[in-house]
């Protein structure tokens, strides 16, 4: 048996408590990516969306993100559509995600471009994403409601499905009506 002197153990111990814990960041796909996976080779036409502060309160009201929406990531299709990408908080770290809206006003589509963190990213899975598809702005979109939840990945999931329903509450806000 060796001999380890007590404050060794604690300097070792305390040495790992304070090595940093690294963010995963990974991007899953750009924005052109995206674009091209959820509406094809349509034409692209960037609109700056400049929302009032009293707009700004209900997309806050309607999903509970009170990051205020950036408006310069929004893309009218050529088929009518609309192609909005949009940050969320994960747990700790941001989560990008694109929501793709058919010319009804029903999500095509959406996709995860970019997570920070070293845990929840199973939201980036094609299966639990495609329970968005077809939900509208009158749609609850509330998870275990008509979101199923993912076990290991609950905050992230959460923040996720209530920032798809700031995204579609934009939509019906303003979009729907021509911007």
């Amino acid at each position: 048996m060796s001999f380890v002197p007590a404050g060794a153990l604690t300097l070792a111990a305390l040495s790992a408590a304070a090595v940093p814990v690294l963010a995963h960041a990974k991007t899953y796909a750009t924005v052109a990516a995206a674009q091209q996976a959820m509406f094809g080779t349509a034409s692209m036409t960037p609109v700056r969306v400049l929302l009032t502060a009293e707009q700004q309160a209900k997309l806050r009201e309607a999903s509970s993100v009170s990051l205020p929406f950036q408006g310069d990531r929004v893309w009218k299709t050529g088929d009518g559509g609309w192609f909005v990408v949009d940050e969320v908080v994960g747990k700790h770290e941001m989560i990008t995600y694109a929501v793709g809206i058919d010319a009804a006003g029903a999500v095509r589509q959406i996709a995860v471009l970019e997570y920070q963190e070293s845990y929840g990213s199973e939201v980036a899975d094609a299966k639990w994403r495609q329970q968005f598809v077809g939900k509208t702005a009158a749609s609850p979109l509330k998870l275990e409601r008509d979101i199923e939840n993912l076990a290991g990945a609950t905050l992230s999931a959460k923040h996720l499905t209530d920032g798809v329903k700031r995204v579609m509450t934009m939509y019906e806000l303003v979009l729907r009506h021509g911007k």
